[in-house]
């Protein structure tokens, strides 16, 4: 039987990936209130940047306001009768168990004055830090608590990126690598950026692993929510390639026929990655092993073979 045969070989190969991952903001949350409360005021436009500390929502306060005045006269009272038997004390008028009950007031006073203080701060819905405020969902008048979203808050100064590296990549993902990203959005725009996280395990369903990389956003281009396509590039050395036209598959498996003594062997291989036209094989065959390429569908396990082309 004429056939075409090659010699395995090694050689170099770059493995491609592309991976798509998902923008996210680098902070996010939704505003909502820690108390139930009218609302009385809205310092916010939709849209719109704000300042870390920056006053968004005001709530009823008036109540709290009274408390807190309360606390501060009780406060004040109770530390002038500290200090006027602190003077006494030296005389002996005041005993040192009433100096002791009198400080405990102080210290009591105190705490109701950071609890009412605590609460007043609550009814001041702050921005916990600098972002752009989303879509209100409230109005004037309405009574809100912690329920109600009151609008969302988003850091893009920075978009974190997140997608899946399959595990034969996982040894080429390191802290600090650079990578560059894409969205159909923009197809004449690259978004570059550097890997800041990397999951600690890979998935057994999936076999892959969580990156997260930071790709800073000074222009706002990119939302969160948005997919953007990440190209990961693999170089490996000695990678023994073959021709897929020598794959012979039968129930599941992958089969080559080796050329020994001018016979064709027929030989079970372990595949690797597949490129066009190429199958990377991990086990079955060495370099220099000669395989059948072209003719194999007519061979038979140790029928005589005839080199005729040899690649």
């Amino acid at each position: 039987m004429s056939v075409i045969a090659t010699q395995v070989a090694e050689r170099q190969f770059v493995d491609r990936f592309t991976a798509l991952g998902t923008a996210r903001a680098n902070e996010s949350i939704e505003v909502i209130s820690r108390m139930s409360s009218v609302v009385t005021g809205i310092t916010f436009e939709e849209g719109h940047s704000v300042a870390a500390g920056e006053l968004l929502v005001e709530l009823d306060n008036r109540e709290i306001r009274a408390e807190l005045a309360n606390a501060q006269a009780s406060l004040q009272q109770k530390r002038s009768q500290y200090r006027r038997s602190q003077e006494l004390r030296e005389t002996r008028v005041v005993s040192e168990a009433d100096l002791e009950l009198l400080e405990a007031d102080v210290l009591m006073a105190e705490a109701q004055v950071r609890a009412a203080q605590a609460r007043l701060d609550d009814s001041m819905i702050r921005a916990p830090f600098s972002g752009t405020v989303g879509l209100r969902r409230i109005s004037l008048g309405d009574l809100v608590g912690p329920d109600t979203i009151i609008t969302t808050l988003d850091d893009t100064d920075i978009i974190k990126l997140e997608f899946a590296v399959p595990e034969p990549f996982v040894a080429a993902i390191s802290l600090g690598m650079m990578i560059q990203a894409d969205s159909n959005v923009y197809p004449d725009l690259f978004f570059r950026g550097q890997v800041s996280s990397i999951d600690t395990r890979v998935d057994p369903v999936t076999r892959s692993m969580t990156v997260i990389a930071k790709l800073p956003n000074d222009e706002r281009l990119m939302k969160p929510g948005m997919f953007l396509t990440v190209e990961l590039e693999r170089t490996r050395d000695n990678v023994v390639l073959i021709p897929e036209e020598a794959l012979m598959p039968r129930q599941g498996r992958q089969y080559v026929f080796l050329i020994e003594d001018g016979r064709a062997v027929e030989t079970q291989v372990e595949l690797g990655i597949r490129a066009p036209g190429l199958a990377e094989i991990r086990s079955g065959v060495t370099p220099g092993d000669m395989i059948i390429t072209e003719g194999a569908q007519k061979v038979r396990n140790g029928a005589p073979v005839q080199i005729i082309s040899n690649t």
